[in-house]
């Protein structure tokens, strides 16, 4: 389910534009740090919060990703500036389709 979940929320197209853009977790020398997580989950648990107006607590488990990591990534993305790259990622390529007007 979970895969099915973040394939409708998160196209391949959608992931193939957003993928590059996001910070690179670096391994740690002395451990610890970010465990890992399947990036492509998180984000789609960014993306169903933000359209649906969920409360980052009740996130469902069915993402795969704890609502704490979800809401920590965010705002780690919100802080680098990801989501106006990725919206000037987005306007690009429909331009590039002659699909903005």
């Amino acid at each position: 389910m979970r895969v099915d979940l973040s394939r409708r929320l998160v196209p391949d197209e959608l992931w193939e534009l957003t993928s590059p853009l996001l910070p690179r977790s670096t391994p740690r020398p002395q451990g610890g740090g970010t465990a890992p997580v399947d990036e492509r989950a998180v984000f789609a648990a960014v993306v169903y919060v933000l359209m649906s107006g969920c409360a980052w607590r009740y996130l469902a488990d069915s993402f795969g990703v704890s609502p704490a990591t979800a809401h920590r990534r965010f705002t780690a993305r919100t802080e680098v500036g990801l989501w106006r790259r990725l919206h000037r990622a987005v306007l690009d390529e429909l331009g590039a389709r002659g699909e903005v007007d």
